[in-house]
């Protein structure tokens, strides 16, 4: 049986099995959902603990 899902950008049902865009139904929607990240439409509700680590621009992580 194929595995179907709601592409969650427009709702659209994609197989998942051999879809290279996953979750998504198309490259289309991947980058429409990107851009919504960079846009900063869609932000994260809640503060992260990184575990008290502080990364500087002048310390690279490893």
């Amino acid at each position: 049986m194929e595995k179907r899902v709601k592409c969650p950008n427009c709702g659209r049902e994609t197989l998942w099995e051999g879809n290279p865009f996953r979750p998504f139904c198309s490259e289309e929607c991947k980058l429409a959902d990107l851009h919504k990240w960079l846009s900063e439409e869609y932000l994260v509700a809640e503060e992260i603990d990184l575990g008290g680590e502080v990364v500087k621009e002048d310390n690279p992580r490893p």
